[in-house]
């Protein structure tokens, strides 16, 4: 089965969620990668420790635009003879993943989070992860959106060809005038830890504590809507609902309440820690630990004492 896997490489280097992609399409048949952009050759080739092998780039393109991009997928497909098509959950795959399936009279698995199972059936998120769905897909083709951090990703040896492949992608479809890149040592979508917290921080000068213990851990920071809103934190920081849906290894929320449209971007965490004075908050009934304190006396010695274990080690 010849599957091909599209990844974003914009950004200019390899994502975990991209080495993710690769690694389950190499599970479904023998994988071509299709990018586009700057990225460099070598960083490419590095892809066949995950499965892939071939990768090509359309080195003219260096845009996301999803009508460009449906069609630089398409003519891939064309190519390739794929009747796999898989992308990663991020903004670019929520935009070409749908547009593809339906150029291509396709099925769309949208939220996977595993390999289908013998009978062709595959487990997605549904509900902003609050239930699990299954879908089995009759058309020739399946397009599947994979969502990042939900499987375990196993580093072989191997080193895929890069070729420079072209397409007619059309003209774009809106004109890009500035580029503003999240600034940290560590992307959020891509973290595996991730501290976070929300207005019982009482004001941005406060934001120390949970930089120190981030940095501790070697985390990043997130936050909830209200504090993003009023300009306390960057709003690349705001996860849930309305933010970014994030699947971290441990996420630790502190004076956040837990209100639904915040668990909704966060539930999918292994392990959830809250830290908060209400007993009664919300946030307590999703969290695997729980600590009712004041974040002003918890989060100093959560980092000392993490600091403390390091040094022990």
């Amino acid at each position: 089965m010849s599957v091909l896997v599209y990844i974003d490489t914009l950004s200019g280097h390899i994502s975990k969620s991209v080495n993710e992609a690769v690694y389950y399409g190499s599970k479904l048949g023998a994988v071509t990668v299709l990018t586009n952009g700057s990225v460099d050759a070598s960083a490419l080739a590095e892809l066949g420790k995950f499965g892939a092998a071939k990768v090509l780039v359309h080195r003219g393109l260096n845009t996301n635009d999803a009508v460009q991009l449906t069609r630089l997928v398409a003519e891939a497909v064309k190519a390739s003879g794929a009747t796999k098509i898989v992308f990663s959950l991020d903004l670019t795959g929520r935009a070409v993943a749908p547009r593809i399936a339906a150029h291509l009279k396709a099925g769309l698995v949208s939220g996977a989070i595993s390999l289908p199972d013998a009978s062709g059936v595959y487990k997605v998120n549904v509900f902003s992860g609050k239930a699990f769905g299954c879908v089995k897909v009759n058309s020739a083709i399946t397009v599947i959106n994979l969502t990042p951090n939900s499987i375990s990703v196993e580093t072989g040896s191997g080193t895929a060809a890069v070729e420079d492949f072209s397409a007619d992608c059309g003209a774009a479809s809106y004109t890009v005038k500035s580029v503003e890149k999240q600034e940290g040592d560590i992307l959020l979508p891509e973290a595996e830890l991730v501290v976070s917290a929300g207005r019982g921080l009482k004001g941005p000068e406060n934001w120390g504590m949970v930089e120190d213990l981030a940095k501790s851990l070697g985390a990043a920071t997130a936050c909830s809507r209200p504090v993003a809103d009023i300009g306390w934190r960057p709003h690349h920081e705001h996860v849930g609902q309305t933010g970014l849906a994030i699947r971290p290894n441990l996420y630790i929320a502190a004076g956040i309440s837990g209100a639904i449209q915040h668990l909704a971007g966060v539930n999918g965490s292994k392990v959830i820690v809250v830290i908060n004075t209400d007993p009664e908050a919300p946030f307590f009934k999703a969290a695997d630990y729980g600590v009712v304190g004041d974040a002003f006396d918890v989060l100093p010695k959560l980092t000392a004492e993490i600091k403390k274990l390091k040094a022990q080690n």
